[in-house]
Protein backbone atom coordinates (compact mmCIF):
# COMPACT_ATOMS: atom_id res chain seq x y z
CA UNK A 1 0.00 0.00 0.00
CA UNK A 2 1.38 3.41 -0.96
CA UNK A 3 1.61 6.57 1.10
CA UNK A 4 -1.51 8.62 1.60
CA UNK A 5 -1.04 11.81 -0.42
CA UNK A 6 -4.49 13.35 -0.69
CA UNK A 7 -5.10 16.09 1.93
CA UNK A 8 -8.84 15.35 1.75
CA UNK A 9 -8.24 11.68 2.61
CA UNK A 10 -5.82 12.67 5.40
CA UNK A 11 -8.51 14.86 6.98
CA UNK A 12 -11.04 12.04 6.58
CA UNK A 13 -8.64 9.61 8.26
CA UNK A 14 -8.06 12.05 11.15
CA UNK A 15 -11.81 12.48 11.56
CA UNK A 16 -12.39 8.71 11.60
CA UNK A 17 -9.62 8.24 14.17
CA UNK A 18 -11.12 10.98 16.37
CA UNK A 19 -14.55 9.35 16.12
CA UNK A 20 -13.08 5.93 16.99
CA UNK A 21 -11.31 7.44 20.01
CA UNK A 22 -14.46 9.18 21.23
CA UNK A 23 -16.47 5.97 20.81
CA UNK A 24 -13.87 4.04 22.81
CA UNK A 25 -13.96 6.61 25.62
CA UNK A 26 -17.76 6.59 25.57
CA UNK A 27 -17.77 2.79 25.75
CA UNK A 28 -15.43 2.78 28.74
CA UNK A 29 -17.49 5.42 30.54
CA UNK A 30 -20.70 3.51 29.82
CA UNK A 31 -19.14 0.37 31.34
CA UNK A 32 -17.65 2.19 34.34
CA UNK A 33 -19.27 5.62 34.74
CA UNK A 34 -17.24 7.69 37.18
CA UNK A 35 -15.38 10.99 37.24
CA UNK A 36 -12.27 9.14 38.35
CA UNK A 37 -12.26 6.89 35.27
CA UNK A 38 -12.94 9.93 33.06
CA UNK A 39 -9.96 11.73 34.61
CA UNK A 40 -7.70 8.70 34.13
CA UNK A 41 -8.76 8.47 30.48
CA UNK A 42 -8.11 12.18 29.92
CA UNK A 43 -4.66 11.93 31.51
CA UNK A 44 -3.80 8.83 29.46
CA UNK A 45 -4.85 10.47 26.18
CA UNK A 46 -2.91 13.64 27.03
CA UNK A 47 0.22 11.73 28.10
CA UNK A 48 0.29 9.43 25.07
CA UNK A 49 -0.20 12.35 22.69
CA UNK A 50 2.76 14.14 24.32
CA UNK A 51 4.91 11.01 23.89
CA UNK A 52 3.85 10.83 20.24
CA UNK A 53 4.75 14.50 19.78
CA UNK A 54 8.14 13.86 21.35
CA UNK A 55 8.83 10.82 19.17
CA UNK A 56 7.95 12.44 15.86
CA UNK A 57 8.57 16.14 16.32
CA UNK A 58 11.09 16.74 19.09
CA UNK A 59 13.50 13.98 18.02
CA UNK A 60 13.35 14.94 14.32
CA UNK A 61 13.55 18.70 14.89
CA UNK A 62 15.89 19.15 17.84
CA UNK A 63 17.60 15.92 18.87
CA UNK A 64 18.59 14.22 15.60
CA UNK A 65 17.40 15.84 12.36
CA UNK A 66 18.94 13.02 10.28
CA UNK A 67 16.26 10.54 11.29
CA UNK A 68 12.76 10.28 9.83
CA UNK A 69 10.63 7.70 11.57
CA UNK A 70 8.17 5.46 9.77
CA UNK A 71 6.14 4.69 12.88
CA UNK A 72 6.08 4.20 16.62
CA UNK A 73 8.18 1.03 16.49
CA UNK A 74 10.87 2.73 14.39
CA UNK A 75 11.04 5.55 16.93
CA UNK A 76 11.19 3.07 19.83
CA UNK A 77 14.03 1.15 18.15
CA UNK A 78 15.90 4.43 17.60
CA UNK A 79 15.54 5.38 21.27
CA UNK A 80 16.71 1.92 22.40
CA UNK A 81 19.81 2.18 20.18
CA UNK A 82 20.60 5.61 21.61
CA UNK A 83 20.65 4.18 25.16
CA UNK A 84 23.50 1.78 24.30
Amino acid sequence: MGDLKSPRLMYAKALLLAIAGMMAVAGILIEAPSWRIAAFLAIAVWAFSRVYYFMFYVIERWIDPRFRFAGVWAAARYMMKQRK
